[in-house]
């Protein structure tokens, strides 16, 4: 299992996070603002990724820096958690619906780091977290994972509901950005395995990257495995 450990300590804050990313979605968060606590366990929940996290900051002067390195930890975890990246789908995109809100976001794994977040809030704040500082705790996760990360609510009525649908969609598009390319489950769900002859093979096509190079390499093996009878 792909799994993380960052103890991030600055002279502002001290986050100590785990990060399992073929997890169950099981969680334990405490950051010390409950809204952004709520934010990552359904993060943790959508990616199906298991997470824990610790974090103590000066939330006595301001939430910016507390906010801004989960993002980093979060992101650096990701990160370390991936290891080569190779073999991965390396790009993942979500649309989200909630209520009146639809958000979409886009994540690329690439190795570069990239924020454009455009969530526009009617609110000073989203229940007790500061709401100017959902970019920067994305933009801090950008940095810390070497990706790119594109989010934009298309539309909404509640600040609320713009939010949550946000980190929703990011949490279903990093939940398939790092999967493996033969780790899809079949789709379609038939195969072009020959009815008349039992024993051979069925060819089946992901479910996101359409048979691609790294299946078909995958499948080559296989078929050329059985073959010699191993």
């Amino acid at each position: 299992m792909r799994r993380a450990l960052i103890d991030r300590r600055t002279t502002e804050t001290h986050i100590v996070l785990r990060l399992a990313l073929d997890g169950k979605g099981r969680y334990q968060v405490r950051t010390g603002i409950r809204f952004l606590d709520h934010m990552l366990e359904l993060f943790a929940r959508h990616g199906a990724f298991d997470l824990r996290v610790q974090a103590d900051g000066d939330l006595d002067v301001d939430q910016h820096h507390t906010v801004e390195d989960l993002g980093i930890a979060l992101g650096e975890a990701v990160s370390r958690a991936l290891g080569d990246r190779r073999g991965i789908n390396r790009a993942g995109y979500f649309v989200m619906p909630m209520d009146d809100t639809l958000a979409v976001a886009a994540i690329d794994l690439g190795g570069r780091a990239h924020a454009v977040v455009d969530v526009r809030v009617n609110a000073a704040r989203v229940g007790d977290l500061q709401a100017e500082l959902v970019h920067d705790f994305f933009e801090g996760f950008a940095t810390g994972a070497r990706a790119n990360v594109h989010l934009k609510v298309l539309y909404g009525r509640s600040s609320h509901h713009k939010v949550e649908a946000v980190f929703k969609a990011f949490a279903r598009a990093l939940r398939v950005a790092p999967r493996g390319c033969f780790d899809h489950r079949p789709w379609p769900p038939r195969s072009t395995q020959n009815p008349r002859n039992p024993q051979s093979i069925p060819v089946l096509f992901c479910e996101f990257c359409s048979f691609c190079v790294e299946c078909r390499a995958v499948w080559r093996r296989e078929l050329l495995g059985r073959a010699a009878g191993k």
